[in-house]
């Protein structure tokens, strides 16, 4: 069996970093946050701030069907810890790639049912995309 490319994340960031730049945002990249619900440390994939405000950017990309999407859930939870906390004031969780089945439901809102997570936006790339190129996280 092959193993599974799991270095796929780059990919992501190498198409994110140029579009907050455009908008205006200062960025870090992968940086300690805090701590997990009860599992260790939380890093984020990239710390925006802009104006006064620090945005989290969680992202995950799904090219073939795998697991990615079983985290979504977790890591939403997780970031709304971490705005409540107040390691950033917003936090967007992005999803990147075509191999998700529940790319629609996480950013139709469907875990909204489950999860009250205002402070936390789920994403496509492309729209994520169009909020940092135009400095609107």
């Amino acid at each position: 069996m092959t193993p599974r490319n799991t270095r796929t994340g780059g990919v992501l960031e190498a198409m994110v970093l140029p579009a907050l730049t455009r908008g205006g945002y200062k960025q870090s990249v992968q940086v300690k946050i805090g701590n997990r619900l009860g599992c260790g440390v939380h890093f984020v994939d990239v710390v925006a701030e802009k104006a006064g405000r620090k945005i989290l950017i969680s992202m995950k990309w799904q090219q073939v069907s795998g697991t990615a999407e079983q985290k979504v859930p977790f890591e939403v939870i997780c970031l709304m810890e971490a705005v409540e906390s107040g390691a950033g004031e917003k936090a967007y969780m992005v999803l990147g790639g075509e191999g998700w089945t529940l790319r629609d439901l996480y950013v139709g809102g469907g875990l909204r049912k489950f999860l009250d997570h205002a402070d936390v936006e789920i994403l496509t790339l492309e729209a994520f995309v169009a909020k940092a190129n135009n400095g609107k996280l």
